[in-house]
């Protein structure tokens, strides 16, 4: 009885004044916390192999938040670029492939690319391919298998062990320089690639439907009987070949000496052009860009500005991929902020005479077209590079 008089007397918790005020309050923080969760885990989802629990979990003290390789004192990091899984004009051949190198402790990074056109064994097929394919055969395989793939064969060229990569399409750089605004070049001689954007195709109605009064003829040769002695070329068909009407850049992309802004289109037009210089030329035009991005996203307008944040979270999930979860993602982005004033030594294997860079000579393959093969038949020179890419440690900006 004396239990019912007391609780007769006790005003319910949920009935008290400071429940009234505090519930509603923890249900929209719950309410937009699980939201925010939610899209963030989404996100992260897309892009990488963790999701938010991951990095929450992570956050525990106790849990080791080391990068692979941050032990050893040097991180190294596969970036891709290619056209995009949706492009039926080599989607998933990697165009940009550049591996990036940290070492934390001694203040330094190195940005160094490799021939897309260098002759490898590709562990998705057993056989012999170009570099760019590689990502492409493993894709085919299962979804992942193309960065390990990638890694596996990139680590057996440098020596180096890749711990993580980040695979990025075109439709994901522009969004990038689209959320920064533009980036900035400066450029020391005129560029012009008139060739590269409005090449002849077989004309078909569609897209290529400007005449250019030339043809595409398949042919056979006709021999002497009994003999291996040219008598004539048989035409067995012939193909009348057209241009785009609306090409890609304008189809002369060109860019006079000086200081440019360039906006997404145009940043990447000229990462991609090649026709008129070379592969390697273009390699450094895409460090050069890739360079000018990374200061635009560091800078602290860039970072402290949330409607170019969310941007940039909104329209990267389909057009990024990394085999790096979410806590190393943010653990990396720790390690670069606090690498005060580093040295970033940018380099390009190419094939001319360089006895540091020129590590490559080209050669033609019934089957795989123009290739490149390393110097003296091995990769010994490459991973003689890669494993000295940083000089001495004295010579590197100190920490502040």
């Amino acid at each position: 009885m004396s239990y019912i008089k007391q609780e007769a007397g006790r005003v319910k918790f949920y009935k008290r004044l400071w429940f009234k005020i505090a519930a509603p309050t923890c249900a929209v923080i719950i309410i937009v916390g699980g939201a925010f969760a939610w899209k963030t885990n989404s996100f992260l989802t897309k892009i990488s192999k963790g999701g938010i629990f991951s990095a929450i979990a992570h956050n525990i003290p106790g849990v080791n938040n080391e990068l692979k390789g941050e032990k050893d004192g040097r991180i190294n990091v596969l970036l891709l670029g290619m056209r995009g899984a949706n492009d039926p004009a080599g989607g998933t051949l990697a165009d940009t492939i550049m591996v990036l190198s940290i070492e934390p402790k001694q203040n330094v990074a190195a940005l160094m690319s490799i021939p897309r056109d260098l002759f490898v064994d590709n562990p998705a097929t057993g056989s012999k391919t170009k570099l760019n394919a590689v990502y492409a055969y493993g894709e085919q395989k299962g979804a992942g298998q193309g960065m390990a793939n990638m890694e596996q064969v990139i680590g057996s060229i440098t020596g180096q062990p890749i711990q993580y990569a980040t695979v990025i399409n075109f439709d994901g750089f522009k969004k990038i320089i689209d959320v920064v605004g533009g980036v900035t070049l400066t450029l020391d001689k005129p560029f012009d690639e008139s060739v590269q954007f409005n090449q002849p195709q077989v004309c078909d109605g569609i897209t290529f439907t400007v005449p250019t009064g030339k043809f595409d003829q398949k042919t056979a040769n006709v021999y002497w009987p009994g003999t291996r002695t040219v008598k004539r070329v048989r035409v067995l068909a012939s193909y009348p070949l057209c241009t785009n009407a609306h090409p890609e850049c304008n189809g002369d992309f060109k860019l006079d000496t000086g200081t440019h802004t360039l906006n997404s289109t145009d940043a990447l037009c000229y990462a991609r052009s090649r026709e008129t210089s070379n592969d390697f030329e273009r390699a450094a035009r895409q460090q050069q860009v890739l360079k000018a991005v990374k200061d635009k996203l560091l800078s602290a307008g860039t970072l402290t500005d949330f409607s170019k944040l969310n941007g940039i979270l909104t329209n990267l999930g389909d057009n990024v991929k990394t085999d790096m979860q979410p806590w190393e993602m943010k653990r990396l982005y720790d390690i670069y902020t606090q690498m005060k004033d580093y040295k970033l030594y940018q380099k390009v294997v190419d094939g001319t005479d360089d006895p540091e860079v020129g590590l490559v000579y080209g050669k033609r393959d019934d089957v795989a077209g123009d290739i490149l093969l390393p110097k003296g038949d091995n990769f010994d020179k490459f991973k003689t590079l890669f494993q000295n890419v940083f000089p001495a440690v004295e010579t590197a900006a100190p920490k502040k």
